[in-house]
Protein backbone atom coordinates (compact mmCIF):
# COMPACT_ATOMS: atom_id res chain seq x y z
CA UNK A 1 0.00 0.00 0.00
CA UNK A 2 1.14 3.52 -0.95
CA UNK A 3 1.82 5.95 1.84
CA UNK A 4 -1.03 8.24 -0.30
CA UNK A 5 -3.09 5.06 0.53
CA UNK A 6 -2.41 4.89 4.11
CA UNK A 7 -3.09 8.67 4.32
CA UNK A 8 -6.46 8.62 3.08
CA UNK A 9 -7.25 5.89 4.83
CA UNK A 10 -6.11 7.50 8.47
CA UNK A 11 -8.29 10.57 6.88
CA UNK A 12 -10.98 8.27 6.29
CA UNK A 13 -10.78 7.19 9.59
CA UNK A 14 -10.36 10.35 11.62
CA UNK A 15 -13.67 11.27 9.30
CA UNK A 16 -15.70 8.60 10.61
CA UNK A 17 -14.36 9.16 14.16
CA UNK A 18 -15.87 12.74 13.94
CA UNK A 19 -19.15 11.59 12.80
CA UNK A 20 -19.36 9.01 15.30
CA UNK A 21 -18.81 11.57 17.74
CA UNK A 22 -21.55 13.90 16.33
CA UNK A 23 -23.89 11.28 16.39
CA UNK A 24 -23.21 10.24 19.88
CA UNK A 25 -23.66 13.93 21.12
CA UNK A 26 -27.16 13.55 19.18
CA UNK A 27 -27.70 10.93 21.07
CA UNK A 28 -26.24 12.49 24.27
CA UNK A 29 -28.63 16.13 23.83
CA UNK A 30 -31.67 13.70 23.30
CA UNK A 31 -31.24 12.26 26.81
CA UNK A 32 -30.37 14.88 28.53
CA UNK A 33 -32.71 17.39 27.15
CA UNK A 34 -36.16 16.28 25.39
CA UNK A 35 -37.02 12.97 27.15
CA UNK A 36 -39.27 12.40 28.03
CA UNK A 37 -41.08 14.13 25.61
CA UNK A 38 -39.24 12.98 22.40
CA UNK A 39 -39.17 9.67 23.08
CA UNK A 40 -40.36 8.72 19.72
CA UNK A 41 -36.69 9.80 18.13
CA UNK A 42 -34.86 7.64 20.20
CA UNK A 43 -34.90 4.23 18.02
CA UNK A 44 -33.77 6.70 14.54
CA UNK A 45 -31.12 8.37 16.74
CA UNK A 46 -29.83 5.10 18.42
CA UNK A 47 -30.00 3.46 15.17
CA UNK A 48 -27.56 6.17 13.37
CA UNK A 49 -25.62 6.29 16.69
CA UNK A 50 -25.14 2.49 16.13
CA UNK A 51 -24.09 2.80 12.72
CA UNK A 52 -21.66 5.50 13.07
CA UNK A 53 -19.49 4.01 15.66
CA UNK A 54 -19.50 0.93 13.55
CA UNK A 55 -17.87 2.90 10.59
CA UNK A 56 -15.80 4.10 12.31
CA UNK A 57 -15.23 0.26 13.78
CA UNK A 58 -14.54 -0.96 10.34
CA UNK A 59 -12.25 1.74 9.22
CA UNK A 60 -9.88 1.37 12.15
CA UNK A 61 -9.92 -2.05 11.17
CA UNK A 62 -8.91 -1.69 7.42
CA UNK A 63 -6.76 1.30 8.76
CA UNK A 64 -4.83 -0.74 11.43
CA UNK A 65 -4.86 -4.33 8.47
CA UNK A 66 -3.33 -2.13 6.12
CA UNK A 67 -1.00 -0.85 8.58
CA UNK A 68 0.08 -4.17 9.33
CA UNK A 69 0.80 -5.32 5.71
CA UNK A 70 3.10 -2.86 4.88
CA UNK A 71 5.58 -2.89 7.62
CA UNK A 72 5.43 -6.96 6.93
Amino acid sequence: MTPEELKALEKAVKKAKRIASEKASELHDLVEDRLPAAYEEIPEIAQATYDACKAWEEATAQLKAAEASATA
